[in-house]
């Protein structure tokens, strides 16, 4: 708990001196999430959403915590806006997430159903968790571990340079020392939450 409030802290000091930095107001959110605030996990979602309209992961958690907080009709509209966002960009994961999130409220969005459909891939191609898409694949995975594995097997190449630019972004903006396990393990949640991985 202590290492959460420490996070918590570096967070909102990082958001504070930079206004707009989505990832340190996606990051406080997160944590602030974690910690059971919460009302101040949607303030910090909802500047996410300002800052960058098009980050459909930022609409999922930003529900998450309306409801959490008993806010039920913003976070209906948080999640009809949100999977319509996802749907336009192809970011599959977080928009059948927010139409499963939808369902159980009791609202359908029947334009927006999920496509899911059974899809033969040839050698050296792989439906992208990220987009959506049948694309080429890394020739090798990016890591020797399991995870690199795991990429490999579910990212599609273009979708993986994107992540190369927004991992140095994040690494550069969260100020992570990636020497340290705890910084390793925000860097890999970003990681996984932009490739769309669970």
């Amino acid at each position: 708990m202590a290492d959460l409030k420490a996070r918590i802290e570096q967070f909102r000091f990082m958001a504070e001196a930079n206004p707009n930095d989505e990832l340190a107001f996606f990051s406080l959110g997160r944590a602030l999430l974690e910690s059971g605030d919460s009302a101040a996990a949607a303030t910090a979602f909802t500047r996410v959403v300002e800052i960058n309209p098009k980050m459909s992961k930022a609409y999922q958690l930003l529900a998450q915590a309306q409801l959490a907080a008993g806010q039920r009709d913003a976070a209906i509209a948080t999640l009809q806006a949100g999977a319509r966002v996802a749907h336009d960009r192809g970011d599959m994961m977080p928009k059948n997430d927010m139409l499963r999130s939808l369902k159980e409220l009791g609202v359908e969005m029947p334009e927006l159903a999920s496509t899911e459909t059974q899809t033969t891939l040839t050698e050296g191609e792989v439906l992208c968790k990220r987009c959506g898409l049948v694309k080429p694949r890394m020739a090798r995975p990016p890591f020797s571990h399991a995870t690199g594995l795991t990429i490999q097997q579910n990212v599609c190449a273009d979708c993986w340079r994107e992540w190369i630019a927004m991992g140095t972004k994040v690494i550069n903006e969260l100020r992570l020392p990636l020497s340290d396990p705890q910084a390793q393990k925000v860097f890999d949640q970003h990681m996984f939450e932009f490739l769309n991985l669970k």
